[in-house]
């Protein structure tokens, strides 16, 4: 009797790790989903300490939070951008029936206070409820957050308007593939290996540091079309299944997503 009485026991405690690593492991996959949802409606975050502060923009809404009392949630409707003519500045006006806000982002190397990890960029505001005299000025540090549609295995379509066959180039046609939660990139340019990093801004894409292998091409191989026109770019669509990219003269480059 004691034995079947310890193998129950013993069964019963195996179904329930199983159920709680179960569960553990849907709620991790939960909230991954959740945080990629999120990073959809909004482009840039930014937080800041003493008191804690952060802010996330968004093309619909802008939501401010903090432990400051009465500016616990403010939610605005997002502004414009306001560039600044000489340097990579933005600024914000914000404002709802309770409170106003102006945010200025400039592409500067910014350390939080205390974990130490450094952002690309650095996040002031100016805030302050209506009834409020004086602004509160905050500062703090933040990033821009990649398209995360753009994370996948491209290979090349068309280049300059035309469509591109394997002889064109070397062995295979050009592909990329993308890592957009560390901003860069790597792949084959048609003759060589090709590495790289993005820079992302909510709309704005551009591909820069390329480097390539140095093996010499076949005469005819257009890896250095390819390469020039990926360096030109500042625009991105993607729609199914495909990845145009562009600048102001027109669509240089047309991906397809390959699994």
């Amino acid at each position: 009797m004691k034995k079947i009485f310890s193998l129950l026991l013993l069964l019963f405690l195996v179904v329930s790790c199983k159920s709680t690593a179960g569960k553990s492991a849907d709620t991790k996959t939960s909230n991954a989903v959740s945080e990629q949802e999120d990073d959809m409606n909004y482009y840039f975050k930014a937080s800041g300490n003493e008191p804690f502060w952060a802010i996330k923009i968004g093309k619909e809404k802008t939501v401010f939070t903090s432990l400051i009392s009465g500016m616990e949630s403010l939610t605005f409707d997002s502004a414009t951008a306001i560039p600044a003519m000489d340097a990579n500045v933005k600024m914000y006006n914000l404002s709802n029936d309770k409170a106003s806000a102006t945010v200025t982002i400039q592409q500067l190397d910014c350390q939080d206070s205390m974990s130490g990890a450094v952002s690309p960029y650095s996040a002031k505001i100016e805030i302050k409820n209506n009834s409020d005299l004086q602004a509160k000025k905050l500062t703090g540090c933040g990033k821009y957050i990649t398209d995360y549609r753009l994370h996948d295995i491209w290979v090349l379509e068309e280049l300059n308007g035309y469509k591109v066959f394997v002889t064109d180039f070397q062995k295979e046609l050009p592909r990329i593939e993308i890592n957009a939660a560390e901003n860069r990139f790597s792949g084959f340019g048609g003759c060589n290996a090709v590495t790289g990093q993005i820079f992302f801004e909510k709309d704005l894409l551009r591909f820069t540091k390329v480097v390539s292998t140095l093996m010499a091409c076949q005469q005819g191989n257009k890896e250095a079309e390819f390469l020039k026109a990926l360096q030109s770019i500042t625009a991105y669509e993607i729609g199914n299944n495909q990845l145009t990219l562009s600048n102001p003269s027109g669509k240089l480059l047309v991906f397809k997503k390959v699994d």
